[in-house]
């Protein structure tokens, strides 16, 4: 089986649930590779906390559409903890914050998610 065989059928297979967990997973494991590397290695760091930040980004977006089912007040925590997000991760970029505070944050939300994920 060819590798994009095997991605299309875990796509398929995956809830939205599983797969928000998955993405969590990954932008989480990212973040902590950054946070192991030097506060010079800016290039690894940035790429890490940017993908962070998008993925929330699209996270608040997400919640504050009017077709999300989601229960008002956690669209509201979401959406919040997205805002969050940025301002920390540009105080983490110049170097006021550290990031595992926002480490911390997604494997809360991980946690959460993996009630029901796989």
């Amino acid at each position: 089986m060819s590798l994009q065989a095997y991605q299309k059928a875990t796509a398929q297979a995956e809830s939205p649930r599983d797969a928000e967990y998955r993405l969590f997973g990954q932008v989480t494991r990212a973040l902590m590779a950054a946070a192991e590397l030097e506060p010079t290695a800016i290039r690894g760091r940035i790429d890490a906390l940017d993908w962070n930040r998008r993925m929330w980004s699209a996270l608040g977006a997400d919640c504050a559409s009017e077709g999300n089912k989601l229960p008002d007040a956690l669209r509201a925590s979401i959406i919040s903890l997205s805002i969050w997000v940025g301002k920390h991760t540009s105080a983490v970029i110049r170097r006021e914050e550290e990031i595992d505070a926002l480490i911390d944050v997604n494997r809360l939300v991980m946690q959460g998610l993996g009630g029901e994920a796989a």
